[in-house]
């Protein structure tokens, strides 16, 4: 460490973002490991479990929700700081939150990750169970130096003023110049084998303790939740049936598969440097590209402000016109009406008329003067403004014009985005991809897009398939790999933004094709078999409640079985199957034909349950026989519940071997490596493994009781895409 070079530093400065607490945003200070391998400050997990424990109102609730923090977290208070550093066993009988009241299950500590943001899981011991990540420590403190290398580490054993330290003693946890160096460390004595390191602050012990057994040194590696632990663990603790390997095995593979992954990486230097080019020649299009669409929205919208300032100055000139018009005719009317007063107008003019003493002058006159007295007297007599002071018909009508502006948004080459159907996509021995269209008419065609998704390796192109309907098949896929599937629309040349990506995982191995076999072993008094042959149901019938008699006698009615027409001898093969929810117990699995003909031979009415078929093993000698390769496997499905057998490598406690029935359950047999699995199909996710003999054919078995209905997993073709579509 004290000779790193003026690149080790830069180096040093250039990972800073790895330094990063995810909570406090501040360098790494005393950094715990979590079980999702991220780490956090050991300030930063207590301030988070204080806040954690403040929210809950009831020492008994289960689950929080509070989100990670993302701010600085407030300083607690020093007994809450001590109540969480509690032993497992202390916080019990406080009845602190991670344990529940007059239970004797303890319940662990959960604590949202703040570099995932999941919810991880503590145990039993809280914060004494995490492991001090000295190594990201190391490179903190490494990283504090180079960024103060300015300063020096004075020496602690030095009289006033002390000298710069020279040595660090990592036995002593102190710094020394070299006089005092060789003052406490002489030639000849035990304290000058003593490791010492250049300059530092960071002092970490020279062996990692178990947390849980304090007092001893960890010397394994524990396969399972990757993490190290003692022997002790391995013998009697958590670890004592997870698969462990020893420290110098463990380092040297991890250290292995670290340096190829860094090798790697360095040799695709040239890559990663081209790739960095791009993003800078992106982010310069994407900002030029934005100003240009900001300047394109601008001169929309000028637009649209010209179109409403001439719409604006049209409407207010009809409007003024309007009023001008109705105030002219108030105006003559209003003069009308004065000179109906006396001695103005009208009425004055009939005055003078009436001086007249020439009576045919006077008639010339008066007859004229008077039918307009008669209009003036009707006018008085019914009186109606000129006009209309109300401007209703000149209220501007602006509703659907709002209603367009406030949808207003991007044009997006006119043809909305597919979207891809996720409950009725499915992949199984072939890929099938459904997406709807919200515009379906205005769509000529559609481009499937699809990609195997290899981490490995450079990101593969994208297979492109032109399609006119809106389902697809896709066949040649590889097996056990993820697949991202997108789609986009046509009208005519104009296309239309990709579909959000779709991720299926394909099979772990080939499909295998098989019907019930109608003939060998199957009960057509206790079992219904479609025409297809690739459904069954149980009746729960007459038969069924006559051998339930026996119940009284100590016997339980029987298992009905029916095998696949097509046995496997040699290769890896999948099958899947789905069982109706409503059924009371289905066995599934696989059998050899020496073990079938047994089963089929002396069939009976009823059975003890000490030695009904369970996982191969009578459940007398399960735990014992276990080990020992069988010739058949069946796992029970029932109640909407998947229950796995017993194994000594794992937990037998009924709530561990309990699973939520899959709505799909596969199954992988390898004849080559003679094991069985179990999977949920969904997810493509392992539920069980286990070995089994497969010197003789194996079929695909399965036992019903009760009432209940298996369906075989139809294989997908271009057959089977028009059958949905006609649905």
């Amino acid at each position: 460490m004290e000779g790193d070079g003026s690149d080790s530093l830069v180096t040093i400065k250039n990972i800073e973002r790895e330094l990063i607490c995810p909570a406090c945003k501040e360098l790494f200070t005393h950094p715990l490991i979590l079980p999702c391998q991220h780490s956090i400050c050991h300030k930063c997990v207590k301030e988070l479990l204080l806040m954690l424990d403040d929210s809950f109102n009831d020492v008994a609730s289960d689950n929080s929700n509070q989100s990670s923090p993302r701010l600085r977290l407030p300083s607690p208070s020093m007994d809450k700081i001590d109540r969480i550093s509690r032993p497992a066993s202390q916080r019990r009988s406080l009845g602190w939150r991670g344990w529940k009241r007059n239970s004797l299950t303890p319940r662990t500590t959960t604590f949202p990750c703040p570099g995932c943001e999941h919810d991880v899981d503590l145990g039993e011991r809280g914060i004494n169970g995490l492991f001090r990540n000295f190594t990201l420590e190391t490179i903190v403190e490494r990283y504090r130096q180079a960024a103060r290398a300015a300063t020096a580490i004075m020496c602690d054993l030095c009289k006033p003023p002390p000298q710069e330290s020279t040595k660090s003693c990592m036995d002593c946890s102190a710094s020394y110049c070299n006089e005092c160096f060789k003052i406490y460390h002489p030639w000849g004595t035990v304290k000058a084998q003593h490791e010492y390191v250049g300059p530092t602050t960071n002092f970490r012990p020279k062996i990692l303790m178990c947390p849980e057994h304090e007092t001893e040194r960890i010397n394994m590696y524990c396969e399972l939740c990757r993490r190290p632990v003692c022997h002790l663990c391995k013998l009697g603790g958590n670890h004592s049936n997870h698969r462990v390997t020893t420290m110098s095995s463990a380092y040297k593979t991890l250290k292995e598969k670290l340096s190829k992954d860094i090798d790697y990486l360095i040799g695709k230097e040239s890559q990663v440097k081209s790739q960095i080019s791009e993003l800078d020649l992106l982010m310069k299009e994407t900002e030029c590209n934005g100003e240009r669409a900001k300047e394109d929205a601008v001169t929309h919208f000028e637009k649209l402000f010209e179109i409403l300032e001439e719409r604006k100055a049209s409407v207010l000139k009809a409007i003024d016109a309007s009023k001008k018009l109705r105030l002219d005719k108030f105006q003559t009317q209003m003069e009308e009406y004065q000179g109906l007063l006396e001695n103005n107008g009208l009425v004055g003019y009939a005055q003078e008329v009436l001086k007249e003493t020439d009576q045919s002058c006077f008639v010339q006159t008066a007859k004229q003067l008077h039918v307009r007295i008669q209009k003036a007297t009707e006018s008085l007599k019914s009186f109606r403004p000129a006009a209309q002071t109300s401007f209703e018909d000149y209220v501007v009508n602006t509703c659907k014009q709002t209603e367009l502006l406030g949808e207003l948004s991007f044009f997006s080459s006119g043809v909305d985005v597919p979207e891809i159907n996720e409950e009725q996509s499915k992949v199984y021995n072939n890929a099938l991809i459904s997406w709807h269209h919200p515009e379906k008419d205005k769509a000529d065609s559609y481009v499937l897009e699809y990609r195997k998704i290899n981490r490995d390796e450079e990101m593969l192109p994208w297979n492109e398939i032109e399609v006119c309907g809106t389902s697809k098949v896709i066949s040649d896929l590889e097996s056990d790999c993820n697949y991202a599937f997108r789609v986009r629309a046509y009208k005519g040349s104009i296309c239309s933004p990709c579909s959000r990506e779709l991720i299926l995982h394909t099979p772990p191995a080939p499909v295998f094709s098989f019907l019930f076999d109608e003939k060998c072993g199957y009960n057509n008094e206790h079992l219904l078999l479609n025409l297809k042959r690739d459904r069954v149901e149980s009746r729960a019938g007459f038969n069924l409640l006559l051998a339930a008699e026996r119940i009284q006698v100590g016997y339980y009615t029987s298992l009905d079985y029916i095998i696949g027409d097509v046995g496997i001898t040699k290769g890896k093969h999948f099958w899947a199957f789905r069982v109706e929810p409503y059924s009371y117990l289905v066995k599934a699995g696989v059998a050899s034909s020496d073990k079938l003909q047994e089963w089929l031979r002396s069939p009976r009415d009823a059975v003890s349950p000490r030695y009904e078929q369970d996982s191969g093993h009578d459940s007398g000698s399960e735990d014992t026989c276990f080990d020992s390769s069988q010739p058949f496997t069946l796992v029970t499905i029932g109640m909407k519940k998947f229950f796995i057998p017993k194994s000594p490598t794992s937990s037998n406690e009924p709530e561990n071997r309990v699973l939520p029935m899959p709505a799909s359950i596969g199954v992988l047999l390898d004849c080559d490596k003679g094991s069985v699995a179990f999977y949920d199909v969904d997810h493509m996710r392992c539920l069980y493994e286990r070995q089994v003999d497969c010197s003789h054919a194996m079929y695909p078995a399965f036992a019903l009781m009760g009432s209940g209905g298996v369906q075989l997993e139809e294989s997908i073709t271009a057959k089977y895409l028009g059958y949905q579509e006609s649905m």
